[in-house]
């Protein structure tokens, strides 16, 4: 029983690393304009990507997670066409018939790829980490390499790291300049989704930190 909960124990560590690994990583540094003391409580996100397929998921989800924060939110595309180029004075004027008092837009900046070798490492497999690998998932719970080993070679490969860069600027009534920036890095970004509702917990809680929040 106690060799069972220990099993147990060590497959909610792996499962929680495999769900850590598998997120983007994401960095932001903010700036807030302290001449002007306007607060949000209605935004619209404004995703300006070249293609709808990246757009549309990205807003979605920071839509939603801002909507299920308490704060009211609305996509561009819910009332904007995206084959159409629309005067600026036209957006603004469709904004405040929802009753929004900002605009989140968000800018693609680019993205930096790099290479990195992971080199070669030779070692023993074998105690514990025999008794995991033929364990539960080979079929009998304590496995054929219980008390053995094995020798394990990894690396000796390369590894591509992609950087996507965004400026994210919010803009109100109150003022022609921007009433907060943010330059924003997603490691490895696997899904749009996924990086967007990252993105939108950190604005969240940096809009929260600096009193920006009705």
């Amino acid at each position: 029983m106690k060799t069972r909960k220990i099993y147990l124990n060590l497959l909610a560590i792996i499962a929680a690393v495999v769900i850590t690994s598998c997120s983007s990583s994401v960095t932001m540094t903010s700036w807030k304009n302290p001449a002007d003391k306007s607060q949000i409580s209605k935004v619209v996100v404004m995703p300006l990507f070249d293609k709808l397929e990246y757009m549309k998921p990205f807003e979605q989800s920071v839509d939603a997670y801002f909507n299920t924060q308490g704060m009211k939110s609305v996509g561009s595309l819910d009332f904007l066409n995206p084959n159409v180029k629309y005067p600026i004075a036209d957006i603004k004027r469709k904004c405040d018939s929802l009753g929004a008092d900002a605009i989140l837009v968000f800018v693609y900046k680019g993205t930096d790829k790099s290479e990195n070798y992971i080199p070669q490492t030779t070692y023993i497999n074998g105690g514990f980490g025999g008794y995991w690998g033929g364990g539960y998932w080979g079929g009998g719970f304590y496995g054929d390499g219980f008390y053995g080993g094995s020798t394990v070679t990894t690396g000796g490969y390369w590894t591509t790291t992609s950087v996507v860069s965004l400026k994210a600027s919010v803009f109100t009534k109150a003022s022609k300049d921007a009433l907060w920036t943010a330059d924003i890095q997603v490691v490895d970004p696997n899904y749009v989704d996924q990086a967007a509702a990252t993105i939108a917990q950190n604005i969240y809680a940096d809009w929260k930190k600096n009193n920006l929040l009705k």
